[in-house]
């Protein structure tokens, strides 16, 4: 039977742990805090703020709102980040994307003082994560597939790992993640040929395609006898009947992996964790603290 790798207890780990780090600080007169910018009001963002609210809220991370409306102009959106970099009070950010003007969208990526950059959203924090010095923050969703891996004590040293999808959210920076850890990663993306034989051969899939269900049981190990595939479904995709399903068929990995995440339940519920820990280890540097 395969084993269900949730992300609740994953969650909860990492939550716990910063809740001592988070009161420390408090008692040193430091509240962790992160600033939540939104351009708009799209479902999925929303829904993102209210995990990402209760999270921090049960950690004792304080929060500060900036909602712009969805035609706001760039001067607007540029002096809201400005704001955030002069406000000393203000440790990390996090700002919704994509937005609905990509060179907007840049400009204020990169506006941003990367020392609070806590989602990967400047060309300077993805350079220290492709570096592996040590410097600026992965993505969050890429960095919960670490975490998650670390909890449920999955070795990744030596293991064949492929990736699908090569995203700079995803895809890209979690290979290097892996790679940091001494696996050895294949990327596939829309032009890789014999892309099924690559996945079946791996010892870890990592799905981050973004399409719905396009691993099939095609793509996965067929051991009945003893099942020893792992597969970590990083999409979230909706339905035409508002079903969310990953990019992996549940059906197929349920039969054939020895254990996988499920969607919904599984990475997505890390982020928010991965969220708060890059808050506090942020408020940690601007304390110059190591609690």
């Amino acid at each position: 039977m395969s084993q269900i790798l949730k992300g609740a207890p994953v969650a909860a780990a990492i939550s716990e742990e910063l809740k001592i780090k988070c009161q420390k600080l408090i008692e040193q007169g430091i509240t962790p805090k992160a600033a939540i910018v939104r351009v708009g009001e799209r479902p999925d963002d929303l829904s993102y703020e209210r995990a990402a609210l209760k999270r921090f809220d049960s950690i004792g991370i304080a929060v500060s709102r900036f909602i712009l409306p969805e035609n706001c102009t760039e001067a607007e959106l540029l002096d809201t980040i400005d704001r955030i970099n002069n406000d000393d009070s203000i440790h990390s950010c996090l700002m919704f994307r994509p937005l609905p003007d990509k060179a907007m969208e840049k400009k204020a990526s990169e506006r941003l003082d990367p020392r609070k950059d806590i989602d990967c959203m400047t060309d300077i924090s993805l350079a220290g994560v492709f570096a592996g010095n040590g410097s600026g923050y992965p993505p969050c969703t890429a960095q919960a597939v670490i975490e998650l891996c670390d909890h449920y004590g999955i070795e990744l040293e030596g293991k064949n790992v492929a990736v699908i999808g090569r995203s700079l959210v995803i895809g890209r920076p979690v290979s290097m993640l892996l790679q940091r850890r001494n696996a050895t990663v294949t990327m596939c993306h829309t032009r890789t040929r014999n892309m099924q034989d690559i996945c079946q051969r791996s010892d870890i899939i990592v799905a981050a395609a973004g399409k719905a269900k396009l691993v099939t049981e095609d793509y996965l190990k067929h051991d009945e006898n003893a099942p020893s595939q792992i597969v970590i479904d990083v999409g979230v995709n909706v339905l035409s009947d508002g079903t969310l399903v990953g990019d992996v068929d549940s059906e197929a990995e349920e039969r054939w992996a020895a254990s996988y995440t499920p969607v919904p339940g599984g990475v997505g519920s890390v982020t928010t964790a991965v969220l708060a820990k890059h808050t506090v280890m942020a408020a940690l540097s601007s304390a110059g603290s190591r609690l």
